[in-house]
């Protein structure tokens, strides 16, 4: 059922406006009325979107006990589409063109052919457009938590957000801005008084410290700091290495964490490629120590996480800050709809976990400390010393 049992995949939005105190009927009314399968849910040519209640596929029984969960709503965004597929479109070209051309074969079928049977393919399309036989529906599941003023989105997929996001607009007039790490560091920067030093921020060449980094995925667009996501990784991965494996949080808190299952390594100047690696302890690995030597980042990696007795294990995109296959363990001590408020209190933990741990990231990198941090990250990547935990 979405966010509210077993493992989540989601990218975390900041709801910009209209700010939402709480949750009421007039919520449960916007999501029946742009329900899927009604034309109000708004279509993009053979694309249509639509809510629904969260159980599942055709679901649309909205009701406020079910849908809203401890300040949260929870619901469903059904995509539709119907579209031929271009290969029986290019099939049907083809037949429709030898056809036209029965009488004259071997020969180049002229302009006016190709435009009859083009025209003969289109009416088809929309005759079996009418029928529904290449129909298919995906539906992605929503979290909106109004005590946080964050969205959570069921799925990575770009185009899938954003036939989403245009709904949302729609029904709820929703702004939102996506967690990623720019818009992290920045809220942070704000928080601490610290944009000057922001303004300043560049990537960083840990083989050769003082010097700016290539990263070739990053757009270089002012106020883009995306390529901080790829720098925590690793700064991450050093301290859990060399320093502990437990991390004391800005607020007061700690986070004990490791490197799990899987590992995506890159060049960021683009000449050595990007490699994927899968084991239970992928920092450990020869391979993986060789990639970091050559200056690979990390672009995603999995992780354990634990915080306040609760466990979490997932996958972070590191400019994106998407969360893939989150799993989170902890003591049930409630049933029923106790359940269920548990469960979103969980998520909004292992959230603010990663966050968290971000900021701590961030009062290290912003700022004129970090030469010295990348100097003795640049040793580490070169001498490569054993962990404080083996040499204990």
């Amino acid at each position: 059922m979405g966010f509210l049992s077993g493992s989540v995949t989601f990218e975390c939005f900041r709801v910009v406006g209209p700010e939402t105190n709480q949750f009421g009927p007039e919520q449960i009314e916007l999501l029946e009325k742009f329900a899927a399968g009604r034309a109000e849910g708004g279509s993009t040519d053979d694309v249509r979107t639509g809510f629904l209640a969260g159980d599942h596929l055709l679901d649309r029984d909205f009701h406020l006990e079910k849908n809203v969960v401890c300040d949260a709503l929870h619901f469903g965004v059904r995509v539709d589409s119907n579209q031929v597929p271009t290969a029986i479109r290019r099939a049907w070209l083809q037949i429709e063109l030898a056809v036209l051309n029965a009488e004259s074969p071997g020969r180049r079928p002229t302009k006016a052919m190709r435009q009859q049977a083009q025209e003969a393919v289109e009416a088809r399309c929309e005759e079996v457009a009418r029928s529904g036989q290449f129909q298919k529906l995906q539906q992605f599941p929503v979290l909106w938590d109004a005590r946080e003023g964050l969205l959570y989105f069921g799925a990575t997929s770009t185009s899938a957000w954003d036939l989403s996001s245009e709904l949302l607009a729609r029904a709820f007039e929703l702004e939102l801005r996506r967690r990623s790490p720019s818009s992290l560091v920045e809220e942070w920067a704000a928080r601490a008084k610290r944009n000057r030093d922001l303004d300043d921020v560049a990537p960083s060449s840990f083989l050769e410290p003082g010097a700016v980094g290539d990263v070739v995925w990053w757009n270089q667009q002012s106020g883009n700091y995306d390529f901080l996501g790829n720098e925590f990784l690793l700064w991450l991965w050093w301290q859990f290495e060399t320093q502990s494996d437990t991390l004391e949080l800005p607020d007061g808190s700690e986070v004990t964490g490791m490197f799990a299952r899987t590992l995506t390594l890159e060049c960021p100047r683009g000449e050595s490629g990007k490699g994927t690696i899968s084991s239970e302890g992928p920092t450990q690995l020869p391979e993986a120590v060789q990639a970091i030597r050559s200056g690979k980042l990390p672009r995603k990696a999995g992780l354990t996480l634990v915080r306040h007795g609760e466990q979490y294990a997932l996958t972070l995109q590191a400019e994106s800050f998407a969360v893939g296959g989150a799993r989170i363990q902890s003591e049930q001590t409630a049933d029923g709809r106790g359940a269920l408020e548990q469960r979103v209190d969980s998520l909004r933990a292992m959230n603010e976990t990663i966050e968290l741990m971000f900021q701590t990231f961030c009062n290290v990198r912003v700022g004129r400390g970090w030469l010295s941090q990348l100097g003795t990250m640049a040793d580490w990547l070169g001498a490569r010393p054993r962990s404080r935990k083996n040499s204990a």
